[in-house]
């Protein structure tokens, strides 16, 4: 394809930028920190990661006519200012929904797995129903969960894809608890997210937390007392990216914002932006694919021919796939003893050399797979069964 001669400034962690941007013109990429006013003085078009806060002050008065996110959440957006400016924009909405959600069902088996307890049998009250926390309720129902779904706008709507409950029953009513909201205020919506757990009895007590949206949502002073008291799994923290040192040390996981990194994640988010920008450019549709066709193996290391503990069974399959204790390991070591802007640099350097993780349903299982749990490996974890899987 010829080139259309645009200038592309792109976060450098956006992978495969020259293959995906390089027909349109020149791609330079630099880190999303680093994306300054003073950056965009020569550049048509932005490419950024949710770490770069895009608005008016950054924008206004360059040569900027085209802005993507090659992120799913747009809070670090300001779409209005954009409109006002005459800028076109692009998102990629549900580009890592399936990375997300094998990081939550990793997460929750990895925590009953440690505890000795069984995961089938819960309520799982999940907040936010859009592509990530409708993906979750099917598949954590595959793995035997109850699932409550709370997302007023989705019901004000009229959506009839689940029974929809409020905040107070999702919460009185939860055994787990997996936040999958935007952050909003009140001047932003009806519904505003921003501090919707601020109390941390208005939760069972006892009841897990889990929150891989957006670190606001749980103020700081809820996720202490939630994580002095019962498991709490923490992607996004309420003073990202300098956690504090003590909530680090309280929850039962912590990460450095990565449940969607999943490179299939990335590879989708940079083909949507790539699409959207040749739409744009008026020059249909990209040529190249990006990405891989690769299947991978995950192997059963139980091969008693029994299911003695199907969630201690469950997570060793698993963790082969999204190995979140490993993550939580590099997480606290790399910000132990750090400070300031340090800590907050250690928080990036994570997200950045972020070990590579593909999403479940690449993997095959080789080896025996008990019935009893084959409908919770196919269509709760996404995993393939092999031609010899059943027992």
């Amino acid at each position: 394809m010829p080139s259309s001669g645009l200038r592309l400034l792109v976060d450098a962690n956006i992978p495969d930028a020259e293959t995906a941007f390089g027909p349109l013109g020149s791609v330079r990429t630099i880190p999303g920190h680093a994306i300054t006013r003073d950056a965009l003085a020569e550049v048509d078009a932005l490419v950024v990661r949710s770490v770069t806060r895009v608005d008016a002050a950054l924008v206004e008065g360059t040569p900027v006519r085209f802005v993507g996110t090659a992120t799913a959440g747009v809070d670090h957006v300001d779409e209005d200012a954009l409109a006002g400016l005459g800028i076109a924009f692009a998102s990629a909405p549900g580009s890592n929904a399936a990375s997300v959600v094998d990081y939550v069902l990793a997460a929750l088996l990895a925590v009953a797995a440690h505890r000795g307890e069984t995961l089938a049998g819960r309520t799982l009250g999940i907040v936010g129903l859009g592509e990530v926390g409708g993906r979750l309720a099917r598949r954590a129902a595959a793995l035997g969960l109850d699932v409550l779904a709370c997302d007023p706008p989705r019901a004000a709507a009229g959506h009839a894809d689940h029974d929809y409950h409020s905040l107070g029953d999702v919460l009185d009513q939860s055994d787990i608890v997996s936040l999958h909201t935007p952050l909003t205020t009140p001047a932003q919506s009806p519904w505003p997210t921003l501090g919707l757990i601020a109390e941390a009895d208005r939760l069972r007590p006892h009841a897990w937390l889990v929150n891989a949206a957006r670190g606001r949502v749980v103020t700081p002073e809820a996720a202490f007392a939630l994580a002095a008291s019962r498991p709490v799994v923490l992607d996004v923290w309420p003073n990202e990216p300098q956690p504090d040192p003590a909530l680090v040390d309280a929850v039962a996981l912590g990460t450095p914002h990565i449940a969607g990194y999943a490179l299939d994640g990335k590879h989708r988010g940079t083909a949507m932006i790539a699409a959207a920008l040749y739409a744009w450019a008026g020059l249909g549709r990209p040529a190249e694919r990006l990405g891989d066709s690769a299947h991978l193996v995950a192997e059963v290391t139980d091969s008693s021919g029994g299911v003695p503990d199907p969630t201690a069974w469950l997570d060793a399959l698993a963790r082969q796939a999204a190995d979140i204790r490993g993550d939580d390991a590099r997480f606290r070591a790399a910000l132990a003893g750090t400070t300031g802007d340090r800590r907050a640099a250690a928080f990036a350097a994570l997200r950045k050399t972020y070990p590579v993780r593909r999403e479940m349903d690449r993997y095959t299982v080789r080896g025996p797979i008990p019935e009893a749990v084959q409908t919770a490996v196919s269509e709760g974890l996404g995993m393939r069964l092999s031609l010899a899987s059943g027992l």
